[in-house]
């Protein structure tokens, strides 16, 4: 999983059979963010359990681009992918907020283990690294990439500081 520009949206592509791990590098070699979704999957082979991470979403990734560059031509022509996911001929976005919140579940790794949970907004933090340590705040808002915003105190007025969650301990 890379991290993409604002002006970017994402989009799905269908990868070719088990070609899921050429299709990503490849997409990732030309400068294309991708996404994919993985989870552990435990399977009986030659008389043993075998588990293993898997695709969450069999034959699909997600890819992040910017339309106004058009380079969605470059995509489908990727080795790996057989095509981008279209309605009327165009790639059509799939929802910011629905690859965020896979992105929250997935966690750094895209592995579908949740990750630690999060404070919510309201709760009362301390904040424990960085130059506001030992300060205590309130969460505000949590973004999408897992930034928290903070409101704290801070020469008689509050004051917006994002932290990331290994910064906070709640209160």
């Amino acid at each position: 999983m890379t991290s993409h520009m604002p002006s970017e949206h994402w989009f799905l592509a269908q990868y070719k059979p088990n070609a899921h791990r050429i299709a990503e590098r490849n997409l990732m070699r030309q400068g294309f963010p991708t996404f994919l979704p993985l989870q552990e999957e435990t399977r009986r082979a030659r008389g043993r359990f075998v588990t293993r991470k898997q695709p969450l979403f069999p034959g699909y990734l997600f890819v992040a681009l910017d339309m106004q560059r058009a380079a969605w031509r470059a995509v489908s022509s990727t080795f790996g992918i057989a095509r981008l996911v279209s309605l009327g001929g165009e790639p059509k976005p799939v929802p910011c907020d629905l690859v965020a919140q896979l992105m929250l579940r997935c966690g750094e790794n895209a592995e579908g283990t949740p990750p630690p949970p999060l404070p919510g907004p309201g709760d009362q933090v301390a904040l424990t690294k960085g130059p506001f340590a030992g300060f205590v705040a309130r969460i505000e808002a949590i973004a999408p990439d897992r930034r928290i915003w903070v409101l704290l105190d801070f020469l008689g007025r509050q004051t917006r500081v994002a932290a990331g969650a290994e910064q906070l301990r709640v209160i």
